[in-house]
């Protein structure tokens, strides 16, 4: 349409478009492909695609039971059956609606706007459940209270802050080695994979067993073995809302996609959910059971806020009776933070194109990681557990986000969804799972750059990649390949020392090089403008940023302005050729 073109090109060449540098504003790293509408239609669908840790991380983290306090009985020790302390838990749950969506708002809209990039934060999945289930545990029945537990994570952020301001979390970013660098994107996309397939944010397709790893599920949740949560046999693949989700939220998304028809993910995830809401159908989000109805009641509020009241700035720094217990906690999130926040950020960036393959770093990377630092403190105030980049920014990116405008819409939408809770609450997850499949499949694809060739780069590429998924954590995955890397190379060092440089593996000539001397240094560039005497370190002059390797986008962005010619929307490169660059987003 001639009135969003002309409004793109108007916004473009303003302040705000040379800020965030869209295409057409004349910045020397304008990045290509970007425009306002585009930015905007990512940022909506990178926030649909996170809407459910919402209600999800309520859920999760309100099972510690928060501030309230359990008498226990003899017969009851940690109230699961006295009402009192379960209302006072419901109230903890929607207090914790209200945080998530503040802190995510809050670090997403942080993010875009002083980092410029399309990644957006919330309180972590994986990371809440290990706060909830073992630091927390149940109804408090684990390590140490709730407050302390916060405490730590507080802790943790400002050491986060500090390791970010040295540049210790860049480098480390940086001198992964290349293939374990590739492979950290594909196994995140497995494990975007995986989230859509199960039940708690996905189809249901598949679901934990007991004589195997996993099981085909997909059966309705009235089917579903209570302890075990497995399917019989005869209600597999029989659940109407799997199936919902896959030819409207899946397919239907994949064929608009294939004819670049813009918004497809908004589109699937929004006619999932509108077809999901009325009752009663086989496909409802609001069943008649007591969950159903506690849901259906929150939803026809549509509009509501509600004020954090138990869980707000709690923090106990009186930790000295739990001195083992706090340093094991804090200890715990800072390593999987440092693996886990650090890795999804690193890898949507290089999904989003914004890796400089000479320094292997990316634009404005020292703010990017600070904002996300500073998001874990700031989150421990609102009484949340961890905040990190989330691997569902890559909706976004896939939509051809490639600005902080992207970040910051998504932001926007968690500050609009505080006083819309009920109706962003209750997106369902068979609404996003798809979509998830969608965009890991497409983080895959850096799969073909991996140097297969030599086993000391192959093997260890391919156990960050198996551990991610199966393990249910990131930071489990670097951790195997990175060790499985130093173990292999180190011994084939060895023995070639030993002997005298005569015993060299096969295929040693196409090793991938790896040095810690990373071009560019260790520290951040900010702090080398600052010892260089630049008043204004903070900041990158624009004289000196053609310099360097120009952003460009691949070919699966979305964008606007088709090149039919290429087979390629908005890049300018065909599929081969951008097949062959290297790219590779906790929850």
């Amino acid at each position: 349409m001639g009135w969003v073109h002309n409004f793109n090109v108007k916004v473009a060449k303003s302040k705000v478009g040379r800020y965030f540098r869209l295409e057409g504003s004349g910045h020397p790293r304008e990045r290509k492909g970007s425009r306002f509408f585009t930015e905007f239609r990512a940022g909506l669908a990178t926030f649909f695609a996170m809407a459910y840790i919402i209600s999800v991380n309520a859920i999760i983290v309100s099972q510690t039971g928060g501030t309230c306090v359990c008498p226990g009985t003899a017969e009851d020790p940690i109230c699961t059956k006295d009402p009192e302390y379960a209302l006072c838990v419901n109230e903890v749950k929607r207090d914790l609606v209200t945080a998530t969506a503040a802190v995510a708002a809050l670090t997403s809209f942080c993010m875009g706007l002083f980092a410029n990039m399309p990644i957006a934060l919330a309180p972590g999945m994986g990371l809440n459940a290990y706060f909830t289930f073992t630091v927390v545990g149940f109804h408090g029945s684990g390590l140490v209270p709730y407050e302390v537990a916060l405490t730590a994570v507080f802790v943790e952020g400002f050491v986060f802050v500090g390791l970010t301001l040295i540049g210790l979390r860049q480098w480390l970013a940086r001198a992964i080695p290349h293939s374990i660098k590739l492979a950290t994107g594909v196994g995140i996309g497995l494990y975007l994979t995986v989230i859509g397939l199960t039940y708690s944010a996905g189809i249901g397709l598949i679901t934990g067993a007991v004589e195997t790893p996993v099981e085909l599920a997909g059966c309705a949740p009235q089917y579903r073995d209570v302890d075990t949560g497995l399917c019989p046999p005869s209600q597999r693949m029989r659940n109407p809302t799997m199936w919902l989700g896959i030819f409207l939220s899946g397919i239907l998304v994949v064929l608009l996609q294939m004819y670049r028809v813009k918004g497809a993910i908004i589109i699937g995830i929004l006619l999932v959910s509108i077809i999901s809401w009325p009752r009663p159908t086989s496909v409802t989000y609001f069943p008649k059971n007591a969950i159903g109805n506690d849901n259906f009641d929150f939803f026809k509020k549509v509009v509501t806020f509600h004020p954090i009241g138990k869980i707000l700035n709690v923090l106990k720094w009186d930790v000295s009776s739990y001195g083992g217990q706090f340093g094991l906690a804090f200890i715990t999130f800072l390593y999987v933070d440092i693996l886990d926040a650090t890795g999804t950020l690193y890898s949507m960036a290089r999904f989003a194109g914004a890796i400089d393959e000479k320094t292997q770093d990316f634009e404005n990377s020292a703010i990017a990681y600070t904002v996300d630092a500073m998001g874990i403190s700031i989150g421990a105030l609102f009484g949340c557990t961890p905040v990190t980049a989330y691997i569902e920014s890559g909706a976004g990116i896939s939509e051809g986000g490639a600005t902080g405008l992207t970040a910051m819409f998504t932001g926007l939408c968690f500050f609009i969804s505080i006083f819309f809770a009920p109706i962003f609450a209750s997106i369902p997850p068979w609404a996003t799972g798809p979509v998830l499949v969608i965009v890991g499949s497409l983080m895959a694809k850096a799969a073909a750059d991996i140097n297969w060739k030599y086993p000391g780069d192959a093997i260890p590429a391919f156990i960050t990649i198996a551990i991610m998924p199966f393990t249910y954590s990131i930071a489990y995955g670097l951790i195997g390949g990175i060790m499985s890397y130093i173990i292999i190379n180190t011994t084939v060092w060895l023995i070639q020392i030993a002997s005298r440089g005569k015993l060299i593996p096969a295929n040693k000539e196409f090793k991938d090089p790896w040095t810690y001397k990373i071009p560019g240094g260790f520290l951040p560039p900010w702090l080398q403008r600052a010892m260089k005497g630049q008043k204004d370190f903070w900041r990158e002059h624009e004289q000196y940023a053609g310099e360097d390797v120009e952003y460009s986008r691949d070919s699966h962005s979305s964008t606007e302005g088709p090149h039919p010619e290429k087979g390629v929307v908005g890049s300018g490169k065909s599929i081969e050729e951008t097949s062959t660059l290297p790219m590779n987003k906790v929850g």
